[in-house]
């Protein structure tokens, strides 16, 4: 793996979600990092931001929405591409995309992930 492999951060409660993204990313030559919260995300962002988030909706602590206005009305992350891994993709899609506070999110995938779509989004938002 070169060292210009982008970094892709995994934000998910569930720990076979979680495995599942990080071991998909790996296969195809990503680096990654985990966070099982919001906050913990929040804290690795702010280390050391990655080229792209999938980020799990429901969460404890602070959830996926909450990470996500806290990422787009920060200019430091704002430009950082973000996939929501969802249940309720559409009702969800619906939801968030009808908020006046943040510009809609750039990807979303629904669980139970196919991990074909999923990397063809990832390579396409960072392209």
């Amino acid at each position: 793996m070169s060292s210009e492999a982008k970094k892709i951060l995994v934000v998910d409660d569930e720990p076979d979600v979680h495995d599942f993204l990080t071991a998909v990313l790996e296969d195809a030559g990503y680096r990654h990092e985990s966070a099982k919260d919001g906050e913990e995300a929040m804290k690795l962002i702010e280390a050391d931001p990655p080229d792209l988030i999938a980020l799990d909706v429901t969460m404890p602590q602070k959830s996926g929405v909450g990470v996500y206005r806290t990422l787009k009305n920060d200019d430091r992350f704002k430009g950082i591409p973000v996939i929501f891994v969802t249940g309720v993709a559409e009702d969800f899609k619906k939801f968030i995309s009808t908020r006046r506070q943040v510009p809609p999110p750039e990807g979303y995938i629904a669980k139970p992930i196919i991990p074909e779509k999923f990397l063809e989004m990832v390579a396409n938002l960072l392209s």
